[in-house]
């Protein structure tokens, strides 16, 4: 599994691929806190990066590729 759901943290590994996308969609709607540690996430699928702009929780870890991370970056808002 590329999404490892913590109490209130998902951790993203490797390829992140369009079938997380439904049941990350579903695990952030019930964690209103929720973070996202992304640091060992080498691939985001587009339907998780929208699934994270309309939920908008904390992103705790950026992806380490700095590549990824300057994409991400740009269309995700930093909060903390």
């Amino acid at each position: 599994m590329a999404i490892e759901y913590k109490k209130n943290q998902a951790l993203f590994q490797d390829f992140v691929s369009v079938e997380d996308a439904e049941t990350l969609l579903e695990w952030l709607l019930k964690k209103s806190t929720a973070r996202v540690d992304m640091s060992a996430c080498t691939h985001l699928h587009p339907a998780n990066l929208q699934v994270l702009m309309v939920a908008k929780p904390v992103i705790s870890a950026w992806p380490t590729d700095q590549v990824l991370a300057t994409w991400i970056k740009s269309v995700l808002p930093a909060k903390s």
